[in-house]
This record gives C-alpha cells, structure tokens and sequence, in this order.
C-alpha cells in the first residue's frame, strides 16, 4: 500500500484522549491531530518521539493531520488500525498465506456470528466458507518478537469464541495476525497482559481455528505485507 502523499514526519508532544495527539513539525509549529488508534498502543506514546503524519485536506475533517507511524529504536511502526484489513487483503491476494488465495471471492465486512461482522468472508464452490478475522500488532517489548495484545480485549476473545463456532459449523476459521512493523521474526499471545485472550486462543486453536503471523515493510513511502513469520504458541496446562 503506497501513501498518496509523502507522510511528514514530527515530533510526538503527547497522545491523549484516545483520539488525539499533540505534535510539532519540522518548522516548529504545534499542530493537534487526529489519532487512529483507540488502543493502548503501549511503548509507543513516549514524547519526544519521532512520528509520521498524513496530510488531510477535506473540509469536513476536523484535524489535518493523522498520525501513520512512530519510529522506535530505528525501526518504523504503523499504528493506523484502519490499514490491517486492506494489508491482510494484499497478503491473500499475493499468495501470501496458504491456501487463501484460492477462493473464488473475498467480501468485506459480513454479518456473522453473535450480532458481529467478520473483516473477511472467502467464498467458493469448491472449498466452501473460510471466515477471516485481522488484528494489528504493533507491540514488541523483546527483540524480534511482536505480541498481542498489549492490553485487555474481552471484544477480541469473543471473536475468537466466534471463530471456533463457524469451524463447529463446518467453515474454516482463520486468524491473521497483522504486523505493521518489519523487525519480528517470531510472534506470540501476549498471556502475561491478557490471560483471558490467551486462553481464549488456546482453546479456539483447539476448536480447530487457523491462525498466521504476518509482518510488513514500513516506510514513510509505503506499508507492504512481507510474508508470514513463526507463531510460538505456548499451551495452557489449566484450560
């Protein structure tokens, strides 16, 4: 996925609210700016950060700015969780994970489950439904090793359960791991933060869900998915 604009880089002040961020750019004027990601994004706020921004000129935005990335350790991390679908999407298509490429046809955002929407919906007459569901990981507290999640998520252990439904049901369940940063070579569940959703995908794996780890290239140019990497995934003696 290319930018359509070069992205311009800043300097973090504070990310607040959920929502917003405060910067300043390479002139030095304090810009507030719009945040895509609700999430902890833990490791990832400290002020004094290098970031990277997209330009926005429609009228109806409110903010100009919105934060892409954040440079940590020299490595580019994207932080937009609206990004990992579309990613994922290019990964399929480029015969990136298994078998998925094979479907006949991909759809977005389809009702399913318990009142939810599942990211992907692959279809075909030949290998029947394989329900797809996307998370961002940008956490990595250990060199090479990206995990999620890096906070709480009672929504994320419910699709989960969900996913192991459609398999019960006689579909293929899959998880995709989406890794907007390109210093991983292994990815694992981040128990410690979230036992819940550790335990969640234990018994879900059990349940006979698919699960892959796929890491990107970021640059301020592009984020591009760039293959699968290894999946530790420790067991759980009192599931």
């Amino acid at each position: 996925m290319m930018f359509d604009r070069p992205l311009v880089p800043a300097i973090l002040v504070q990310r607040y609210k959920r929502f917003l961020f405060d910067a300043v750019l390479g002139d030095g004027s304090l810009i507030t700016g719009f945040c895509p990601n609700t999430g902890s994004m833990r490791g990832l706020t400290a002020p004094g950060s290098r970031i990277w921004l997209s330009e926005h000129d429609s009228a109806t935005r409110k903010y100009r700015h919105m934060l892409e990335m954040v440079e940590v350790d020299g490595t580019m991390v994207g932080v937009n969780t609206g990004l990992p679908n579309r990613l994922a999407e290019e990964a399929i298509r480029a015969g990136q994970i298994g078998d998925l490429h094979l479907y006949a046809t991909l759809q977005r955002e389809q009702k399913y489950g318990r009142n939810s929407r599942i990211d992907m919906l692959l279809t075909d007459p030949d290998r029947g439904c394989a329900y797809v569901e996307v998370k961002n990981v940008h956490f990595s507290r250990t060199g090479g090793l990206g995990e999620f999640p890096d906070s709480p998520t009672v929504r994320g252990a419910k699709h989960l359960e969900e996913l192991g439904d459609m398999v019960e049901a006689g579909h293929r369940g899959i998880m995709i791991y989406l890794i907007q940063r390109d210093d991983c070579a292994t990815f694992r569940i981040c128990g410690d933060l979230d036992p819940v959703y550790a335990k969640a995908f234990e018994r879900t794996r059990g349940r006979g869900v698919e699960a892959f780890a796929v890491k990107c290239r970021v640059s301020p140019q592009q984020i591009a998915p760039d293959g699968l990497i290894a999946m530790d995934e420790p067991a759980f003696a009192d599931l």
